[in-house]
């Protein structure tokens, strides 16, 4: 065979093979008595499908703390300072860059 068609093959196989198989199965998740979600046989654990009622569930603002927010807005502020502090770089000047082999012969 040549290399080539073996490469179709390889390639129309392995498409084949995506195509036509289907999703795996996941496991089932459980709830323990304050509806939080955890791993099923554990101690605590709701039996499957159980969900915590309605009425007793307990909700959680959906943003982050004021910590949260300050930490992140910290961490950013580090990662822009850092980026500020490098080097002026462009690649353009030959100065820019070391000496490589070769550099002392003329190219022809």
């Amino acid at each position: 065979m040549k290399p080539p068609l073996t490469r179709a093959l390889l390639l129309f196989f392995f498409a084949a093979v995506t195509l036509l198989s289907g999703p795996a199965p996941a496991a089932p998740t459980c709830q323990d008595r304050d509806g939080l979600t955890i791993r099923c046989g554990t101690g605590g654990a709701m039996p499957v499908g159980w969900t915590l009622p309605f009425e007793e569930r307990r909700f959680q603002p959906a943003g982050p703390s004021a910590s949260e927010l300050l930490g992140l807005i910290a961490t950013l502020g580090l990662l822009f300072a850092l980026i500020a502090l490098l080097p002026e770089f462009d690649g353009r000047r030959d100065a820019d860059w070391d000496r490589q082999e070769g550099d002392d012969q003329e190219r022809v």
